[in-house]
């Protein structure tokens, strides 16, 4: 039973992270919309306001690669916290952690 909680604990804040990661990513489709308009507009003071939304862009983007990378270190220790609790050695912490890549 208590690994129910755990597991629903982690799907609550995967969805979460999920839901914030989307969130950022619309808002970048608005910015860059606006940025391509302001672009196409030659006027000088939409070129200038779009070196403070390209910066807002970046900033974003940024925020987006951090959330990916502690989703991946909370999948990281979900795995390993399941691995740990089964005895059959199907699957054990040292295979969560090999990567198999193409040479």
């Amino acid at each position: 039973m208590e690994g129910d909680t755990l597991d629903g604990k982690v799907m609550q804040s995967f969805q979460k992270s999920f839901v914030q990661v989307q969130n950022i990513l619309d808002q970048n489709r608005l910015l860059i919309n606006e940025i391509n308009q302001n672009h196409e507009s030659k006027i000088p003071d939409n070129l200038s306001r779009n070196v403070g939304l390209i910066r807002e862009l970046n900033n974003n983007i940024r925020r987006v690669v951090d959330l990916y990378s502690d989703l991946s270190t909370s999948f990281t220790k979900s795995m390993d916290a399941s691995s740990e609790g089964d005895s059959s050695g199907a699957f054990t912490k040292s295979a969560a952690h090999k990567r198999h890549r193409p040479t």
